[in-house]
């Protein structure tokens, strides 16, 4: 092929691709853009707790949140060795790679054929080479190769957000695995200390029947009080090595004993301050994630537009000798087009799904810091007046127990203070549990613990 046909071949070319563009509807190049949802009444705001447009506790690092240095120690653990966490990790290495993969379908590809003839002719062989060099390139004129790169991208930027959700989920989860060790171990210790107190108190009545003070149905109730509650510690302890076999799988560990502190060290060092609900867009991986999907549903609507247009290739093709072929070819895709239509209709459907999938993420995003904030408030509310309850009921103890040994009341009345102080005790460790669940709950609904 001479010059003359090659600049006649790409005129032609040329043409094509102005006419095609002049039929082309542009809104397959449209970028993806945020659908306009109103979030002003996202959560709840409560009257004790300052709502700011400044940093929310979702800014700060989670070894701010979690100062407790065994806390921390496990955290740091589990995200290095996390099986879901390294998952995720490989997820977005591989979501790298395929945009990589889209982002060079825009140039041309490239070959090298090397074909061998062997000819064999009265008992001579004679072998010929014929070496070429072959590339194929798509002009991407309707945004077919354009909106596969675009989705490719978000489709990384999603994983990312993915990998960040399980970041934040581990977090909450090793802290939440933690505080629940913690309250077993006060529960353990309250009993301990009950059971230590109350076979004292079998001992005293066991010495006021002899002497006359009391009955045997008094001694009978107080070694089955006793009894009751000897019988709960085996129970406690099984519990606590459960919760130790569950955080040590956390971790990707096999199960051990966890190095940790007491539920009384456990410190809030700053105000609860949710922010705004764009804050909460902004660091929400969950969000980001139903954003990133949609935007790829976005993007492969339009790639199934494209399939509407032609498709254009040139192919080249340079041999050994130096003669140069350059071949233009026009796709149109008549027959396909019940096809297309259906690739349309799907691709549609699945971008309104995703569409639905984000307003839901964010509709469920605001219930969970609600129902945070509630919690929290909650707790807080409780805490004077059950160390009021507590010590009140300290004093009851000890009044009727001296009443007792006075003649002055009965075995029943200890019973049911005693019983009332251990509930008491019980509910005000289940409590501080309450507090520091909610303030992970709200830290995770948030979107906080972010690996900037």
């Amino acid at each position: 092929m001479n010059m003359y046909k090659i600049i006649t071949t790409m005129k032609k070319i040329t043409y094509i691709i102005l006419f095609t563009m002049f039929l082309s509807s542009c809104n397959i190049y449209r970028k993806f853009e945020r659908p306009e949802m109103s979030v002003a009444d996202s959560y709840r705001n409560l009257d004790t707790t300052s709502v700011v447009d400044t940093a929310t506790i979702a800014d700060l690092n989670w070894t701010e949140i979690y100062t407790d240095p065994n806390l921390q120690v496990l955290i740091n653990y589990a995200l290095e060795n996390n099986t879901d966490h390294l998952i995720a990790m490989e997820k977005v290495k591989e979501a790298k790679a395929a945009f990589k993969s889209a982002r060079l379908s825009f140039f041309p590809s490239a070959g090298l054929v090397f074909p061998t003839n062997m000819n064999y002719s009265n008992g001579n062989t004679s072998v010929s080479y014929d070496a070429s060099v072959t590339a194929s390139w798509e002009i991407d004129l309707f945004g077919k190769l354009l909106n596969s790169k675009r989705k490719a991208q978000v489709v990384m930027l999603q994983s990312q957000e993915y990998q960040q959700a399980v970041r934040t989920q581990i977090i909450a989860t090793v802290a939440d695995y933690y505080f629940n060790l913690l309250a077993l171990d006060k529960q353990l210790n309250i009993y301990t200390i009950t059971e230590k107190s109350w076979a004292t108190s079998v001992e005293t009545i066991k010495a006021m029947k002899e002497g006359g003070m009391t009955t045997e149905a008094a001694v009978a109730q107080y070694e089955a009080y006793h009894a009751s509650i000897a019988a709960a510690i085996p129970e406690i302890k099984a519990a606590i090595m459960k919760q130790e076999n569950a955080l040590s799988a956390l971790l990707g560990d096999y199960p051990k004993n966890i190095e940790r502190g007491t539920l009384d060290e456990q410190k809030v060092g700053f105000n609860i301050e949710a922010g705004i609900p764009m804050q909460l867009l902004a660091n929400r991986p969950d969000i980001k994630a139903a954003e990133y999907n949609l935007a790829s549903m976005f993007y492969n609507t339009n790639v199934a537009r494209s399939y509407f247009y032609p498709n254009i290739v040139i192919d080249a093709n340079l041999g050994w000798t130096g003669a140069l072929n350059l071949i233009g070819s026009l796709t149109q895709p008549i027959f396909y087009r019940g096809a297309n239509k259906a690739r349309l209709e799907i691709a549609k459907a699945q971008e309104e799904a995703a569409r639905l999938q984000f307003k839901q993420a964010i509709v469920n995003a605001g219930m969970e810091v609600s129902n945070a904030l509630i919690t929290y408030d909650a707790e807080l509310k409780k805490e004077s007046e059950r160390n009021k309850q507590i010590v009140a009921l300290y004093n009851a103890v000890e009044y009727t127990n001296e009443l007792l040994k006075l003649g002055s009341s009965t075995y029943l009345e200890v019973l049911d203070a005693q019983q009332s102080l251990l509930s008491a005790l019980l509910s005000q460790t289940e409590d501080n549990l309450n507090k520091l669940n909610a303030i992970t709950s709200l830290y995770h609904a948030l979107g906080g613990g972010r690996d900037y």
